[in-house]
């Protein structure tokens, strides 16, 4: 098995706890089950968010999916112009017996404008 990373984005509707938790529990979890990732073959988890997100912490609402033992770190994406706001981004480095080709990255909600080339 290789460490592989995996990209991936999801953008809240708005601002606040319950969507924070929604929004990263979708985006993970569909990543998790569209790349056969489990919790064992997790190494670490980096978030960011754009700066216009206030309510939370990605990485907290990424616990509640028992992931306690796993490195998560947040950062603040930079500040573009005309960016799209309100976005979460997620790069999950895991074990897995797949090419670089076999990997699925994912884009959720609005971020699926992000990479369209790729999004769900």
């Amino acid at each position: 098995m290789r460490v592989r990373a995996v990209r991936g984005a999801t953008q809240l509707e708005e601002d606040s706890v319950d969507e924070m938790r929604l929004a990263v529990v979708d985006l993970l979890t569909t990543l998790f089950q569209e790349n056969e990732i489990s919790t064992d073959d997790l190494v670490s988890i980096l978030f960011t968010a754009t700066p216009d997100i206030h309510s939370d912490f990605p990485a907290a609402a990424a616990r509640t999916l028992d992931l306690g033992s796993i490195p998560l770190i947040c950062a603040q994406e930079i500040d573009v112009a005309a960016a799209l706001p309100r976005v979460v981004r997620v790069l999950v480095h895991a074990y897995s017996n797949r090419s670089h080709g076999e990997i699925k990255h994912i884009y959720r909600r609005g971020a699926a404008a992000l990479r369209k080339d790729i999004a769900q």
